[in-house]
């Protein structure tokens, strides 16, 4: 009897801490042990009918993003930066500024967004002193992807589901090109079209498991996925070897 209850307490304890081993792993994820997945839908505004989908995986401090967008002006370049702080949240759809006709300006929405953490360039520095660097920036609807290398406290934020993309560059007359009379807050060498936000987006944390291209597996967010599930096949395997166990105790007096 004593040795029946000891294989019983046995496995219900591996059991129980099978759960809290995968707890564990996520938790170590969530530090910064594995790969980070990170999605958001950039959605309108300004009324600029625009919008991007945008997936980012991050390892460490290495940050893969990747921006498909529709709906920005063409052959027109589109300041797009990673925002962070504010409430981290994106403005509303509707939302009024003090731009010309009530257009929202980036400094109106930085109360949402918050500032500049990650300037996303194609080449070269992606700081927030690369804000404004209008030639290093996509031009219509191209596809953007490039791999970064951001701060930690940069990746603190987006693994704790902080961060917000923002697209800039709205042409309100249609003509086809950024011009009219009002200057942006931000460089008045610019006119207001080009810097006013386009789309944004809050980059959520995902429950997508892998990078593409042979990146790192993190089998949802843990530093060792098998880990959990070994421990938890070894509850089992407790278990299971102590009804044997007790299974041959009964054979064994029944043969008496």
């Amino acid at each position: 009897m004593l040795l029946r209850k000891t294989a019983i307490a046995g496995a219900t304890l591996a059991l129980a801490a099978a759960p809290m081993a995968m707890s564990m792993g996520s938790a170590s994820a969530a530090e910064g042990g594995g790969t980070t997945t990170l999605w958001a839908k950039a959605t309108p505004l300004n009324d600029s009918g625009a919008s991007s989908t945008v997936t980012a995986w991050l390892t460490g401090n290495q940050l893969r993003i990747k921006m498909v967008s529709t709906g920005l002006l063409a052959n027109a370049p589109h300041a797009q930066h990673i925002h962070i702080g504010g409430s981290n949240q994106c403005p509303a759809p509707d939302a009024k500024g003090t731009g010309v006709d009530g257009h929202l300006r980036v400094a109106d929405g930085m109360k949402s967004y918050g500032m500049i953490a990650v300037s996303l360039t194609k080449t070269g520095d992606s700081s927030p002193n690369s804000g404004l660097a209008v030639d290093r920036f996509p031009t219509g609807n191209e596809t953007y992807e490039r791999t970064l290398t951001v701060s930690d406290s940069v990746a603190k934020s987006l693994r704790n589901g902080e961060g917000v993309v923002v697209q800039h560059g709205v042409d309100y007359n249609g003509n086809g090109k950024y011009d009219g009379d009002s200057k942006s807050e931000l460089d008045p060498k610019l006119p207001e079209e080009a810097t006013d936000p386009a789309t944004c987006g809050v980059l959520e944390v995902s429950q997508m498991n892998s990078m593409p291209e042979g990146g790192v597996q993190t089998g949802g967010g843990s530093d060792n996925p098998v880990a959990p599930i070994a421990f938890a096949g070894g509850a089992a395997a407790v278990l299971l070897g102590g009804a044997g166990f007790l299974g041959m105790r009964r054979k064994n007096r029944a043969n008496r």
